[in-house]
């Protein structure tokens, strides 16, 4: 029987989906909303076909396509899915019918802001899946010019800067894994197989010299650095995340940007493991640094949106710090708190933004006792909040639970440090909470209106998976629990990570 080709018409639809969206006519902006919704719901259909057709005890990659493409290169066109990539892709197809919904009014002429949400979308997705590297580059690099386009030109006034920004970082990212990839190639018999390289280097036929190979694995590492952001090559986030409308910057922070902490765990680890056990106390040095300074900068924003970008920081320190302190534990807990913070920040960002978008100012100065005019949105707000400082009972609660256990056992004053920041992420999501929603009313805030139906059809889906995930995490860990266990066993030896 013939394997339907479903990974393929997971990121072609929203492609197709994109062009569709295009084409409808410009006065027809209702219809557009619609038929892109629509095509973001039939690729979280193909997304479930896709869970539902996965073998959760297969650690391997699964419905796997393979077909030429360039061969002068020795490149193929071959994806599939191991757990670590189903969860994300699960993540994604989630999150962008939420984030067209949440941004159903962002724009005044929409056909070309949906349009490019699910390109954005496709890229993403063919990004998780794909098993050749330079496949994975092309499209790596190509989401840049829709997110460049989503930020600066549908944004606030100070957001063709912020996206410049942001393309400028990227590109120096994307040049310097070009150059490693060229060099990669070349010490793996000409093949751009993400599997054969893997292969080849775990048997020692396909490495370069190792100092070469060093310098392979820092051009892969700067470029996902940026993409995630690791301090200290963070400093386009804040910009993105205050000037882009609040779906797009979900869209980076939740969606996006996790293709960086994806390509470190999935690439950085496998390719190159011996790279990654040398400069391993310096990345977890590097997490630990960003988990407290981004902590400590939320504490002392006084913009709304800029709270939850710089504690956004901090949470990817420790998704960084679980991928390569290299237990099963740790990476584990790493590749769920990518979906839990995913969840957690579009949950909270999106309400910050509905909240901004009826007063028109982001200063938390100009805010107070909001709760006693839209009770519903101040307790969804307090909800995503608490998610976000790791409650115990919400999902990201066991995802950092799994990464500092994981981390102790090997490196336990990281661990310690790590741990005392969340007494820094408490203090910036309650002390937030009681300036903005509690205390006397500000000016201007008696004519708050609630939660409307349409802002709640996008809370209520998350805060639930948030409640489901932090009680039942089961389902999600059987899905990366074996991919995991296969990435240690085989891209790290035991004596390895014991030296």
């Amino acid at each position: 029987m013939t394997q339907l080709p479903l990974v393929s018409a997971l990121w072609l639809t929203p492609l197709a989906g994109a062009c569709v969206v295009r084409a409808v006519p410009v006065r027809r902006r209702t219809a557009a909303k619609y038929t892109a919704v629509g095509v973001s719901i039939i690729v979280l259909a193909l997304a479930g076909l896709l869970l539902v057709s996965f073998d959760r005890i297969n650690p391997g990659y699964q419905l796997v396509e393979s077909h030429s493409w360039i061969r002068s290169f020795g490149a193929g066109y071959i994806v599939g899915v191991d757990g670590v990539a189903m969860v994300l892709v699960v993540l994604t197809a989630v999150l962008v019918p939420l984030l067209l919904i949440a941004g159903w009014n962002d724009a005044e002429r929409p056909h070309g802001y949906l349009a490019l949400m699910l390109a954005v979308e496709s890229m993403m997705l063919i990004c998780l899946v794909a098993l050749d590297v330079l496949l994975f580059f092309v499209f790596f690099e190509a989401m840049l010019i829709p997110m460049f386009f989503l930020v600066g030109r549908y944004g606030g006034a100070g957001a063709p800067r912020a996206a410049l920004k942001f393309l400028l970082y990227s590109l120096f990212g994307g040049l310097l894994m070009l150059a490693a990839l060229i060099r990669l190639n070349l010490a793996s018999a000409g093949t751009f197989d993400f599997r054969a390289i893997v292969a080849a280097v775990s048997s020692g036929t396909g490495s370069a010299n190792p100092v070469v190979m060093h310098f392979l694995f820092l051009g892969f590492m700067v470029a996902f650095a940026i993409k995630a952001p690791l301090w200290p090559l963070h400093t386009w986030l804040p910009g993105v995340a205050a000037e882009a409308t609040p779906a797009t910057a979900v869209l980076m922070m939740a969606v996006v940007d996790k293709i960086g902490t994806f390509g470190m765990l999935h690439y950085c680890l496998k390719l190159f493991p011996d790279s990654a056990i040398l400069f391993r106390p310096f990345i977890v040095a590097l997490a630990v640094i960003a988990i407290i300074y981004g902590a400590l900068v939320a504490i002392g924003q006084i913009d709304i949106l800029g709270v939850i970008a710089y504690a956004s920081i901090s949470h990817f320190g420790f998704i960084v710090l679980g991928i390569f302190v290299m237990t099963e534990q740790s990476q584990s807990g790493a590749t769920l708190y990518m979906v839990n913070h995913g969840l957690a920040t579009a949950a909270l960002f999106l309400i910050a933004g509905f909240l901004v978008s009826r007063k028109g100012t982001r200063l938390i100065a100009a805010y107070g006792g909001v709760q006693q005019v839209a009770p519903v949105l101040a307790g969804t707000f307090l909800i995503a909040g608490l998610a976000s400082l790791a409650l115990p009972g919400l999902a990201p609660f066991v995802s950092e639970f799994l990464v500092l256990v994981g981390t102790f056992t090997r490196y336990p004053v990281s661990a310690v440090l790590a741990a005392s920041a969340l007494v820094l992420l408490a203090i910036y999501v309650l002390w937030l909470y009681q300036r903005v929603m509690t205390g006397p009313r500000k000016q201007g805030d008696a004519a708050l209106r609630d939660l409307r139906p349409r802002e709640l059809a996008v809370v209520v889906p998350l805060l639930a998976l948030l409640v489901i995930l932090g009680v039942y995490p089961k389902p999600a860990l059987d899905v990366i629990n074996p991919a995991i266990g296969r990435a240690v066993t085989e891209s790290v030896s035991p004596a390895s990570l014991r030296g």
